[in-house]
This record gives structure tokens, sequence and C-alpha cells, in this order.
């Protein structure tokens, strides 16, 4: 198996080491990161500027560009071949809900999911990675699983509680749950006394229900979400059809 490992953290990140040592054993892998933190560049492409790959001393390539310029780059020129599985993370912090729309690591995944490859998006819970290593022996126990059963190519979303592997309960499928808005931008300023905005951090949760991402990772499990790209709202475009006919 061949798979093509890419993240939103950089190519320095404890998280994408931690995947490529455990992934290493059972596959043939190449990382190709973003070469300092992209976090929140969702499926953006660097299209003003060119973009370049590096090396650095541990085989990894490092592009200075976003996650999907990673993966976008690396299928359409970069490899000599086409990987079986496109693997982003092991992030630093849940992509769940909502946030899965801003996620640099979702996006990696769904860049090779969209070349018609199977994706798989890796995230701890909680920033600091505390359990690292946990994170990762699931992973590769994830990726050695295939999932067969699924229609390829399939996108997963992936989030996994920073506890010790014994302390994981098991692994949930889930739906995306939902967060309230965010909370208001910080504002500040910079040294001339201008006016500047800090982003401020994601809302409560709103839907985090028996069934939902929030839900299974508050009790213990690993959430396993399929994610699909099609974005049409069926239902209003038929409401949209009958209203214009």
């Amino acid at each position: 198996m061949k798979i093509l490992i890419s993240n939103d953290d950089g190519y320095l990140a404890p998280g994408v080491i931690a995947l490529a040592e455990t992934l290493t054993p059972i596959a043939e892998i190449i990382v190709v990161s973003p070469d300092s933190n992209r976090s929140g560049s969702s499926n953006s492409l660097t299209l003003d500027r060119p973009l370049s790959v590096y090396q650095a001393a541990n085989g990894f390539h490092f592009v200075n560009g976003t996650p999907t310029d990673c993966v976008h780059v690396a299928l359409t020129g970069g490899l000599s071949f086409k990987p079986d599985l496109v693997v982003s993370g092991i992030n630093q912090g849940q992509n769940m809900g909502d946030d899965t729309l801003y996620s640099g690591t979702v996006a990696a995944a769904t860049e090779g999911f969209l070349f018609g490859i199977p994706a798989i998006a890796f995230s701890q819970v909680e920033k600091g990675w505390a359990h690292l290593d946990s994170a990762a022996k699931i992973a590769r126990e994830i990726v050695e699983r295939n999932f067969d059963m699924l229609q390829k190519p399939y996108l997963l979303n992936v989030n996994i509680p920073n506890l010790p592997h014994e302390q994981i309960k098991g692994i949930m499928a889930t739906r995306l749950g939902k967060r309230h808005e965010s909370e208001p931008v910080i504002k500040t300023h910079d040294p001339h006394g201008r006016d500047i905005f800090w982003i401020g951090p994601s809302g409560k949760e709103k839907d985090a229900g028996e069934g939902t991402d929030f839900h299974a990772v508050a009790h213990g499990f690993v959430s396993i979400t399929p994610l699909q790209v099609d974005l049409t709202h069926t239902a209003q475009l038929n409401v949209l059809k009958k209203g214009l006919s």
C-alpha cells in the first residue's frame, strides 16, 4: 500500500511525525506538508504566486503553501505514482461539527478524495499533543481496517480523545454536530494605534446529542464521520424549481 501523508500544522509538527512513524511499517509513505502552520486554511489553493517544494533532512517534503496545495501538487506532478490512500494529520485539536469547513486537516484529505482516492483526516480532540502515541496507534488501526464496506473513494473525518490507548472505549460512527455562532472578534491595536482584530474562539456546541461526533468523544470514543462534498441543498432545489416554474 502507498500512502500520501499531509497535515495543516506543518512538516515539523509532532502529529505528522507520529503519523508517518506509525504507518511506515505497513505502507510505503511519502509526506508532503506545509512549511508552517496553516490551520484554518480550509480548501484554499494558492493561485497568486508559484509554489516551491523542498525536502527536509528526515525525508519529508514541504511546500510554501496550504494543505490543499500540498496534496494537489503531489497528485498532479509531484509523485511518480498514484497513492492508494491520502491521510492527513494528526492535527493538534479537534475538527468536529462546523469546524470541518475551516479545517486545513480535513481539506488535505478532501483534496485526495476529489482526485478519486480514499482519504482520512485524523485529529486529537484537545491541543497539546497529550497521549499522541495513543492517537497514532489508533490511526494505524483505522488505516488497517481498509473499509471495504464503503463505496470508494470515501472521505472520513476521525477525532481521537486525548486518552491512553487502554482508556479509549471504542470507535463510533457519527454524524457532524453543530456549534453556536463563534465568539466575537477580539479588538486591539497595533503599535501605531490602528484597530486590529483577532478571530474569536469557536462557539459552544449547539447539537452535541447522541450520535454526533461531539457526543462520542465526550464519552471516550473515537469518532469517525463519513463526509461528502456535494453542497447542493436538494430539498431547497426542489422548492426553487417549483417557484421558478
